[in-house]
């Protein structure tokens, strides 16, 4: 369980599906027993010393009506797409609940910046340019043969990375049939590798709750 300040007040827990239910125990035990509410994200659980809980579901899991149901939900192995872009590496990947079962790492060099001025600045610029877009176009490529062909199957794509990366990969009209499915939290991962795709699935799959204290 990972826990970091949320903006606007609270704090976010990460908590792996199969802990959800003892998670809520432990809640209600420190805050006594909550009146439970079903929000568009997930469940919202309101304890009565003024403790609140925003239990999100992770990406392609149904909500649920309950706490039981949503326990339910969550643990239920579900059948993901990640697409990981940073600079010129790209991680993509199909996972089965906490299974990678299809994955490919590649990265292209791509130049950095340069504090140098004149032609020679604009040259380089040029380049870097050049190189972005092919390392792009090969993502592109990467995703169309390994996404598209499961996404039918897919309840949801986890991306993470460099927003403007995916994006670029994403804007690709072979990957069309990706974007209904893309969720709507991109993942903070470092340069994608094969071992930052493996943990990108646990992330993927946990439960992200907001946990406001009493006042």
């Amino acid at each position: 369980m990972t826990s970091r300040p949320a903006a606007g007040g609270g704090r976010w827990v990460e908590v792996d599906p199969a802990r959800v239910g003892r998670w809520v125990e432990g809640f209600a035990d420190r805050h006594g027993p909550p009146t439970t509410s079903t929000q568009e994200y997930g469940l919202l659980l309101a304890a009565p010393d003024g403790a609140t809980a925003e239990l999100y579901a992770p990406p392609g899991a149904p909500t649920g009506t309950d706490v039981a149901g949503f326990v339910a939900s969550v643990v239920t192995p579900r059948r993901i797409g990640l697409l990981l872009a940073r600079k010129g590496a790209v991680a993509i990947g199909v996972a089965e609940g906490a299974d990678l079962v299809t994955s490919k790492v590649d990265t292209r060099y791509v130049q950095g910046r340069t504090a140098a001025g004149g032609w020679s600045q604009h040259r380089f610029a040029r380049r870097r340019d050049n190189q972005a877009k092919a390392a792009l176009g090969e993502a592109a490529d990467l995703a169309v043969r390994l996404l598209l062909p499961a996404a039918a199957t897919l309840t949801a794509l986890v991306c993470g990375g460099d927003r403007r990366a995916v994006d670029g990969v994403l804007a690709d009209r072979r990957l069309g049939p990706l974007v209904p499915l893309r969720a709507e939290r991109l993942l903070d991962v470092p340069e994608p590798r094969h071992a930052v795709l493996l943990a990108a699935v646990g992330a993927a799959r946990a439960v992200r709750i907001r946990l406001r204290d009493p006042d």
